[in-house]
């Protein structure tokens, strides 16, 4: 089998961190979270590639659209947009098997709700590392929160420690890549407010797990944004099925 010999592993543990600016590659979902870590990403890099991911969800072409609207507003040159639809096909997710209903939003549950994709954030990483060294990037920003969220297990920071480590080892020896979170500990609120001060275009963003032309604003997804939205005292910009100043997230 290829990859690195025994010297390399050793290596691979002491790789200095880029510390430079550079460029650098950014997960789009078209969501809210992976619009303002783009915006993030924006002020500490010289260049950014977007890289959005579909995988057989039930509003892929209307995520396709927010991420190709964001790149737009960005004057992103570099993108990529790949499926990995055997996701669809493995199914276990609401958001991939439509024999599965989309739950209605229980923000007091500690379970992990029926729309948590197995395992799905390790193949996002597995083509964002590959992508970077092709292209020489040096980071990988990814949009995961795990405080306020909805409690999927690869989206905590312990899961993406565990990435970098496998980066680290996976890849060539003079690869230096990282995984960067950097809204990983935030709350929802506090997401919505680093957006407006950094002018991220959060109403190109689109979050809801069911619904392409206005979002249901019952699926967990759209409860943690208007939640986030009231707690920040801002309006949310998109738009909703029902009036959303209703609903008593």
């Amino acid at each position: 089998m290829g990859g690195h010999d025994d010297d390399s592993y050793e290596l691979s543990e002491s790789r200095p961190r880029d510390s430079g600016s550079g460029r650098a590659i950014c997960l789009v979902s078209g969501g809210m979270d992976s619009c303002v870590t783009a915006a993030i990403a924006r002020e500490e890099n010289d260049e950014l590639a977007f890289l959005h991911i579909s995988y057989g969800q039930r509003t892929e072409e209307r995520e396709l659209r927010a991420f190709n609207e964001i790149a737009d507003y960005y004057k992103i040159k570099l993108r990529l947009a790949v499926s990995i639809e055997h996701l669809s096909r493995i199914g276990g997710s609401s958001l991939t098997d439509h024999q599965i209903p989309v739950s209605t939003a229980n923000l007091g549950s500690s379970g992990i709700p029926s729309s948590y994709v197995p395992f799905r954030n390790s193949h996002f990483l597995s083509i964002a590392t590959s992508w970077a060294e092709v292209i020489e990037g040096g980071r990988i920003y990814v949009g995961a929160v795990a405080e306020d969220s909805s409690g999927y297990p690869d989206c905590r920071p312990e899961f993406y420690a565990a990435f970098q480590r496998v980066i680290d080892l996976g890849t060539k020896p003079q690869t230096t890549v990282e995984i960067r979170t950097p809204i990983v500990a935030m709350k929802k609120r506090e997401i919505v407010l680093r957006g407006q001060s950094l002018r991220a275009p959060l109403e190109l963003t689109w979050s809801c797990y069911q619904e392409s032309e206005k979002a249901c604003g019952t699926c967990d997804s759209c409860a943690l944004r208007l939640r986030a939205f009231r707690e920040a005292g801002v309006t949310d910009p998109i738009p909703y099925a029902l009036d959303s100043r209703r609903f008593a997230y």
